[in-house]
């Protein structure tokens, strides 16, 4: 069996790859391209790490100015697993962020946030459109509501975790940057990043 790579540094960041799963099938996203890559990694799964093995491959926490969830799953569809690791970092004074397409809620269909908001510090959520047909476009989720769901989750992360950003990418068809700026916004949301097509990591 060939190593996988749970665990992955950036510059001074440690992402971590819990899970191959997701509920989108953004069109944009390597994954769906048919590429593993990011950076110099290859974040191919061939098993879904338990608590105990991504502890072992975070190594030092203090290492780190941040251990981001990451990859190219969604972290918070398995939610159990992200709360035992978060709390480990918590507890040796690391710093937690999440990145996320926002869909918890609607996937395990309650508030999951005050139980995130107990060990995460910062927040990236996956706007990625102005509107519901945008969205669906590029993103082809498969749950109803995902829109509705995403910007649900928004607006009540923003009240409970210190630093929430939206984010949106520059260059997909139909995407108006500067109406996803104003819709974050309309929510609460005090941050948001601009990322540009083709660029990951």
């Amino acid at each position: 069996m060939i190593d996988q790579t749970i665990a992955y540094t950036i510059g001074d960041r440690c992402y971590l790859s819990i899970t191959d799963r997701c509920t989108l099938a953004c069109k944009f996203c390597p994954k769906t391209q048919g590429s593993m890559q990011v950076h110099e990694y290859d974040l191919t799964f061939n098993h879904r790490p338990d608590t105990d093995e991504i502890i072992a491959a975070i190594g030092d926490v203090s290492d780190y100015s941040w251990i981001v969830f990451c990859g190219f799953g969604e972290p918070t569809l398995r939610l159990k697993t992200l709360l035992e690791v978060s709390d480990y970092i918590k507890q040796r004074g690391g710093r937690v962020r999440l990145n996320t397409d926002g869909l918890a809620n609607l996937v395990h269909r309650r508030n999951v946030i005050p139980e995130l908001a107990e060990c995460i510090d910062a927040m990236s959520v996956s706007l990625n459109a102005q509107n519901e047909p945008i969205y669906n476009l590029h993103c082809a989720p498969a749950l109803e509501h995902s829109w509705q769901a995403m910007l649900d989750f928004l607006e009540l992360a923003s009240v409970s975790i210190p630093h929430v950003t939206a984010t949106a990418i520059n260059g997909l068809a139909g995407v108006d940057i500067a109406a996803c700026r104003s819709l974050a916004k309309q929510r609460g949301v005090k941050f948001f990043r601009q990322r540009e097509l083709d660029l990951v990591g």
